[in-house]
Protein backbone atom coordinates (compact mmCIF):
# COMPACT_ATOMS: atom_id res chain seq x y z
CA UNK A 1 0.00 0.00 0.00
CA UNK A 2 1.38 3.28 -1.13
CA UNK A 3 1.40 6.39 1.89
CA UNK A 4 -1.07 8.30 -0.09
CA UNK A 5 -3.38 5.28 -0.02
CA UNK A 6 -2.69 4.81 3.91
CA UNK A 7 -3.01 8.63 4.33
CA UNK A 8 -6.87 8.03 2.54
CA UNK A 9 -7.50 5.41 4.56
CA UNK A 10 -6.73 7.13 8.24
CA UNK A 11 -8.34 10.08 6.69
CA UNK A 12 -11.54 8.29 5.78
CA UNK A 13 -11.76 6.48 9.66
CA UNK A 14 -11.33 9.96 11.15
CA UNK A 15 -14.13 11.18 9.00
CA UNK A 16 -16.37 8.20 9.76
CA UNK A 17 -15.77 8.61 13.42
CA UNK A 18 -16.65 12.25 13.03
CA UNK A 19 -20.12 11.67 11.32
CA UNK A 20 -21.24 9.07 14.03
CA UNK A 21 -20.12 11.79 17.06
CA UNK A 22 -22.27 14.01 14.86
CA UNK A 23 -25.15 11.49 14.09
CA UNK A 24 -24.61 11.27 10.67
CA UNK A 25 -24.33 9.04 7.72
CA UNK A 26 -21.04 9.05 6.15
CA UNK A 27 -22.25 8.39 2.81
CA UNK A 28 -23.21 12.16 3.49
CA UNK A 29 -19.21 13.48 3.69
CA UNK A 30 -17.56 13.75 0.33
CA UNK A 31 -14.26 13.79 0.74
CA UNK A 32 -11.94 16.26 -1.90
CA UNK A 33 -7.90 15.78 -2.31
CA UNK A 34 -6.48 18.51 -2.59
CA UNK A 35 -3.90 17.65 -4.73
CA UNK A 36 -2.30 21.15 -5.96
CA UNK A 37 1.31 21.14 -6.17
CA UNK A 38 1.63 17.31 -6.21
CA UNK A 39 1.83 15.49 -9.61
CA UNK A 40 -0.02 13.35 -11.75
CA UNK A 41 1.82 10.86 -10.08
CA UNK A 42 0.44 11.46 -6.89
CA UNK A 43 -2.79 11.85 -7.95
CA UNK A 44 -2.75 8.32 -9.61
CA UNK A 45 -1.79 6.67 -6.45
CA UNK A 46 -5.71 8.00 -4.78
CA UNK A 47 -7.25 7.18 -8.00
CA UNK A 48 -5.68 3.34 -7.33
CA UNK A 49 -6.61 3.89 -3.82
CA UNK A 50 -10.36 4.60 -5.10
CA UNK A 51 -10.19 8.30 -4.42
CA UNK A 52 -11.98 10.12 -7.70
CA UNK A 53 -12.62 13.94 -6.38
CA UNK A 54 -9.71 16.08 -6.34
CA UNK A 55 -9.36 19.50 -5.39
CA UNK A 56 -6.50 22.06 -7.42
CA UNK A 57 -6.10 25.53 -6.80
CA UNK A 58 -4.83 27.07 -10.37
CA UNK A 59 -6.94 26.33 -13.48
CA UNK A 60 -3.14 25.96 -14.84
CA UNK A 61 -2.32 23.33 -13.01
CA UNK A 62 -5.26 21.55 -13.39
CA UNK A 63 -5.49 21.59 -17.08
CA UNK A 64 -1.53 19.84 -17.06
CA UNK A 65 -2.87 17.25 -14.84
CA UNK A 66 -6.77 16.20 -15.22
CA UNK A 67 -7.52 15.88 -18.88
CA UNK A 68 -5.17 12.92 -19.15
CA UNK A 69 -6.29 10.97 -15.66
CA UNK A 70 -10.38 11.22 -16.96
CA UNK A 71 -9.58 8.84 -20.03
CA UNK A 72 -8.33 6.28 -17.59
CA UNK A 73 -10.82 7.03 -14.96
CA UNK A 74 -14.17 8.47 -16.41
CA UNK A 75 -15.66 8.91 -12.48
CA UNK A 76 -12.63 11.59 -11.59
CA UNK A 77 -14.37 15.13 -10.53
CA UNK A 78 -12.03 17.71 -10.19
CA UNK A 79 -13.05 20.98 -8.03
CA UNK A 80 -11.29 24.08 -8.91
CA UNK A 81 -11.10 25.50 -5.24
CA UNK A 82 -8.60 28.83 -5.49
CA UNK A 83 -8.87 31.96 -6.09
CA UNK A 84 -10.07 32.43 -9.74
CA UNK A 85 -9.41 35.04 -12.49
CA UNK A 86 -12.24 35.85 -14.80
CA UNK A 87 -9.62 35.16 -17.74
CA UNK A 88 -9.65 32.19 -16.49
CA UNK A 89 -13.15 31.32 -16.30
CA UNK A 90 -13.96 29.50 -19.76
CA UNK A 91 -10.96 27.07 -19.05
CA UNK A 92 -12.22 26.67 -15.76
CA UNK A 93 -15.97 25.90 -16.75
CA UNK A 94 -13.83 23.19 -19.44
CA UNK A 95 -12.25 21.50 -17.20
CA UNK A 96 -13.97 21.29 -13.83
CA UNK A 97 -17.01 19.38 -12.64
CA UNK A 98 -17.33 21.95 -9.95
CA UNK A 99 -16.38 25.56 -8.86
CA UNK A 100 -15.90 26.39 -5.28
CA UNK A 101 -14.33 29.81 -5.57
CA UNK A 102 -16.94 32.46 -6.82
CA UNK A 103 -16.52 35.37 -5.24
CA UNK A 104 -18.01 38.44 -6.98
CA UNK A 105 -20.22 39.61 -9.44
CA UNK A 106 -17.39 40.08 -12.34
CA UNK A 107 -16.80 36.94 -12.06
CA UNK A 108 -20.41 35.48 -12.37
CA UNK A 109 -21.15 37.48 -15.39
CA UNK A 110 -17.75 35.61 -16.70
CA UNK A 111 -18.60 32.32 -15.53
CA UNK A 112 -21.98 33.03 -17.05
CA UNK A 113 -20.47 33.92 -20.16
CA UNK A 114 -18.30 30.70 -20.22
CA UNK A 115 -20.95 28.17 -19.79
CA UNK A 116 -22.95 29.34 -22.66
CA UNK A 117 -19.56 29.49 -25.04
CA UNK A 118 -18.72 26.12 -23.63
CA UNK A 119 -22.15 23.90 -23.35
CA UNK A 120 -20.97 23.10 -19.71
CA UNK A 121 -22.24 24.12 -16.50
CA UNK A 122 -20.17 22.77 -13.67
CA UNK A 123 -21.67 23.44 -9.92
CA UNK A 124 -20.62 26.60 -8.17
CA UNK A 125 -20.38 27.46 -4.76
CA UNK A 126 -20.06 31.12 -3.35
CA UNK A 127 -16.75 31.38 -1.06
CA UNK A 128 -18.09 33.21 2.14
CA UNK A 129 -15.46 35.30 3.60
CA UNK A 130 -17.20 34.26 7.05
CA UNK A 131 -14.17 35.76 9.14
CA UNK A 132 -15.01 39.28 7.54
CA UNK A 133 -10.93 39.26 7.10
CA UNK A 134 -10.44 42.14 4.52
CA UNK A 135 -7.18 40.25 2.93
CA UNK A 136 -9.47 37.34 1.69
CA UNK A 137 -11.77 36.85 -0.79
CA UNK A 138 -14.64 35.82 -0.64
CA UNK A 139 -18.55 37.30 -0.33
CA UNK A 140 -19.64 39.20 3.00
CA UNK A 141 -22.01 36.82 5.19
CA UNK A 142 -24.42 40.58 5.33
CA UNK A 143 -24.33 40.21 0.70
CA UNK A 144 -24.53 36.67 0.52
CA UNK A 145 -28.22 36.96 -0.17
CA UNK A 146 -28.48 39.29 -3.06
CA UNK A 147 -24.97 38.23 -4.46
CA UNK A 148 -26.51 34.74 -4.80
CA UNK A 149 -30.02 36.01 -6.19
CA UNK A 150 -27.92 38.42 -8.47
CA UNK A 151 -26.19 35.23 -9.69
CA UNK A 152 -29.35 32.85 -10.42
CA UNK A 153 -31.80 35.69 -11.27
CA UNK A 154 -29.26 37.99 -13.72
CA UNK A 155 -26.82 35.15 -14.95
CA UNK A 156 -29.00 31.76 -14.37
CA UNK A 157 -25.52 30.36 -12.22
CA UNK A 158 -26.68 26.66 -11.26
CA UNK A 159 -25.45 27.65 -7.38
CA UNK A 160 -25.16 24.35 -5.15
CA UNK A 161 -23.93 25.87 -1.94
CA UNK A 162 -21.37 27.64 -0.03
CA UNK A 163 -17.33 27.69 0.56
CA UNK A 164 -15.46 28.79 3.45
CA UNK A 165 -11.96 29.37 4.63
CA UNK A 166 -12.75 30.45 8.77
CA UNK A 167 -9.38 32.24 10.26
CA UNK A 168 -6.57 30.66 10.82
CA UNK A 169 -6.04 32.00 14.37
CA UNK A 170 -9.73 31.46 15.74
CA UNK A 171 -11.76 28.34 16.65
CA UNK A 172 -13.42 27.40 13.56
CA UNK A 173 -16.25 25.85 15.16
CA UNK A 174 -18.48 29.42 15.41
CA UNK A 175 -17.50 30.70 11.30
CA UNK A 176 -18.55 26.30 10.93
CA UNK A 177 -21.76 27.34 12.56
CA UNK A 178 -22.67 30.35 10.98
CA UNK A 179 -22.22 28.98 7.49
CA UNK A 180 -24.33 25.82 8.55
CA UNK A 181 -27.26 28.45 9.60
CA UNK A 182 -26.70 30.35 6.09
CA UNK A 183 -27.00 27.46 3.94
CA UNK A 184 -29.78 26.28 5.88
CA UNK A 185 -31.34 29.64 5.51
CA UNK A 186 -30.78 29.90 1.54
CA UNK A 187 -32.01 26.10 1.26
CA UNK A 188 -28.35 24.58 -0.44
CA UNK A 189 -27.64 21.42 -0.47
CA UNK A 190 -23.81 21.70 -0.22
CA UNK A 191 -21.50 23.14 2.27
CA UNK A 192 -17.19 23.23 1.81
CA UNK A 193 -15.65 23.55 4.78
CA UNK A 194 -12.95 22.17 6.72
CA UNK A 195 -9.20 20.88 5.91
CA UNK A 196 -6.54 18.68 7.12
CA UNK A 197 -6.71 20.38 10.80
CA UNK A 198 -9.86 21.37 11.08
CA UNK A 199 -12.92 18.93 9.17
CA UNK A 200 -14.11 16.89 12.25
CA UNK A 201 -15.46 20.16 13.50
CA UNK A 202 -16.90 21.55 9.85
CA UNK A 203 -18.37 17.41 10.01
CA UNK A 204 -20.04 18.55 13.55
CA UNK A 205 -21.53 21.67 11.83
CA UNK A 206 -23.15 20.18 8.47
CA UNK A 207 -20.02 20.23 5.75
CA UNK A 208 -20.89 17.67 3.05
CA UNK A 209 -17.54 18.21 1.34
CA UNK A 210 -13.91 18.68 3.68
CA UNK A 211 -10.55 19.86 1.57
CA UNK A 212 -8.06 17.69 2.90
CA UNK A 213 -4.67 18.00 0.95
CA UNK A 214 -1.61 17.89 3.44
CA UNK A 215 -2.88 14.88 5.04
CA UNK A 216 -3.48 12.87 2.00
CA UNK A 217 -0.17 14.24 -0.20
CA UNK A 218 1.89 15.14 2.50
CA UNK A 219 3.90 18.91 1.83
CA UNK A 220 5.25 20.17 -1.13
CA UNK A 221 6.89 23.33 -1.50
CA UNK A 222 4.74 26.10 -4.40
CA UNK A 223 6.27 26.09 -7.32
Amino acid sequence: MSHIAANLTLIHDRIAQACHQAGRDPATVQLVAVSKFHPAESVAQALAAGQLVFGENRVQEAAQKFPGLRESQPGLRLHIIGALQTNKARDAVRLADVIESLDRPKLAASLAEAMAREGRRPGLLVQVNIGREPQKAGIDPEALDEFIAECRETHGLPIEGLMCIPPAEEDPAPHFAGMQEAAARLQLGVLSMGMSGDFESAIRHGATHVRVGTAIFGHRAAP
